[in-house]
């Protein structure tokens, strides 16, 4: 009987992603995938329906859902937009460091990293145990994120199922803070030349977006502005249960698919399918995914 020469690897492979935005590189960068029950997460729907959506496109529930970050290099600047989990999602994230190695990248490099908002799978990986994963890095983030998130006292007075969240974003952001590394921005503001905030309130009170544009191209950095593609961009009106202010973040999401699907420019989002780059299409009141061409960047 015939046996393979060799066993099988089963080692998951670093991710990273790169495609050029004008002068700027972009690179994408795998923090790995969770698994979520998104029959039972996504609002303003039924179990029912979002298990046939899933279905009409090969999926189903707990979904393997990608967690991603991404690094710009200006050229004069490298600015992280998110840093994934680190060690606050369990043993199937925390791979940002790694595929950041394997771009050829660390993290010393870094000079600005960018915050979408302040849940564990977009701050985790500021830490490595009680170590700052960027030394040399400023983070930036909106202050009304911050009046949440960092608050004790909006953290005593949480449901007890809700304090996590708070205790997540101050062991990941507090060491900073503490070191004068962090700054707050108020909405829609130039962070450095090429990349500005957007303010996207709703997902969470400060949920930003992020924009990098050179050359007249342009990227838009989406947060979570929305989780599940196959169910969210067929009805952009379905919500999910970690929004702060579902009705809020809907009218974000609707916004943000009608502008990008009208202006063709690129989008990077954290929880589309890794990269999570491409460009979207109206049809009807629904919007199609179009995941960017292959392109080796040399």
């Amino acid at each position: 009987m015939a046996e393979a020469g060799a066993p099988m690897s089963k080692a998951v492979a670093p991710g990273y992603y790169r495609v050029m935005l004008g002068d700027f590189e972009i690179t994408a960068i795998s923090d790995g995938t969770v698994a979520l029950p998104v029959d039972k997460l996504l609002t303003n729907t039924t179990p029912e329906k979002t298990l046939k959506t899933l279905a009409k496109n090969h999926l189903s529930s707990p979904l393997q859902t990608s967690v991603n970050a991404y690094l710009i290099n200006t050229g004069s600047k490298l600015v992280l937009i998110d840093t994934g989990a680190g060690a606050l999602f369990g043993p199937t994230l925390g791979r940002f460091q790694a595929s950041l190695k394997a771009a050829g990248f660390t993290a010393d490099q870094v000079d600005e990293i960018y915050i979408t908002h302040m849940h564990g799978d977009h701050v985790g990986g500021l830490m490595v145990g009680d170590q700052m994963a960027f030394p040399n890095a400023t983070i930036r983030a909106d202050q009304h994120d911050a009046d949440h998130w960092l608050s004790q006292a909006n953290m005593d007075k949480a449901p007890a199922d809700a304090k996590g969240g708070f205790q997540g974003a101050m062991a990941s952001l507090n060491a900073y803070v503490k070191a004068g590394k962090f700054k707050t921005f108020d909405g829609d503001t130039e962070l450095v030349p090429g990349v500005r905030a957007i303010a996207a309130r709703g997902h969470t009170p400060g949920h930003s977006t992020y924009m990098a544009e050179s050359k007249g191209q342009k990227m838009i950095f989406w947060g979570d502005l929305m989780h599940v593609a196959a169910v969210q961009f067929e009805n952009p009106d379905i919500t999910i249960g970690f929004d702060s202010d579902s009705k809020a973040a809907k009218a974000q999401r609707k916004k943000a698919y009608a502008e990008a699907a009208k202006e063709g420019y690129l989008i990077g989002s954290t929880h589309l399918s890794f990269p999570g780059i491409g460009r979207i299409r109206a049809e009807g009141k629904s919007y199609v995914w179009m995941p960017i061409n292959y392109v080796p960047v040399h």
